[in-house]
């Protein structure tokens, strides 16, 4: 008899585990929503194509979610660090998920946010969102200051806001 209900307890146990795994499956699958390589590449060529109008030559860099690089764009005449600043301007953005001029107090960055690495707190770097998803960052860089990189970085997102609007 104890045989038997030890039987039926391990079978219910079983049962019960088998039963909750496609639930826990489920939930270790994550969906999201990523900009196209096309459209990054569309804001990018965007954003550089208006500096260039200014008067500008400068780097452009269009990371995905993950602060990753997407796109790269430079001006023949940027040089080195535009572009290294350009892709900290899109990390930075995508990382504390709001436009690098959002972390600035009177264009002075905290000291404990200036000690972390990879932070680059210059007004330039823009967040990118369509439908309450996060789906990368721009940054620009070059321009004789950053209200003019942010500029550019605007208007190249403005000219792809409605293709990512989905």
């Amino acid at each position: 008899m104890m045989e038997t209900m030890m039987k039926r307890i391990i079978l219910t146990a079983a049962l019960a585990f088998a039963a909750a795994l496609p639930a826990r499956a489920e939930e270790a699958v994550v969906t999201y929503k990523s900009i196209a390589p096309d459209i990054a590449f569309d804001l990018a060529r965007t954003a550089l194509n208006k500096c260039r109008k200014d008067g500008y030559q400068v780097a452009v860099v269009v990371v995905d979610r993950f602060g990753l690089p997407l796109v790269v764009v430079r001006d023949r005449f940027a040089n080195s660090l535009a572009l290294r600043v350009a892709e900290g301007k899109a990390w930075t953005s995508v990382t504390f998920i709001r436009d690098t001029s959002a972390l600035l107090r009177d264009n002075v960055i905290s000291p404990a946010l200036a000690r972390q690495p990879k932070v680059t707190a210059q007004v330039g770097g823009l967040v990118i969102e369509a439908g309450g998803s996060l789906l990368g960052g721009v940054g620009v860089s070059g321009a004789p200051g950053g209200d003019k990189d942010e500029a550019c970085a605007k208007t190249g997102l403005e000219s792809v806001q409605d293709k990512l609007d989905f």
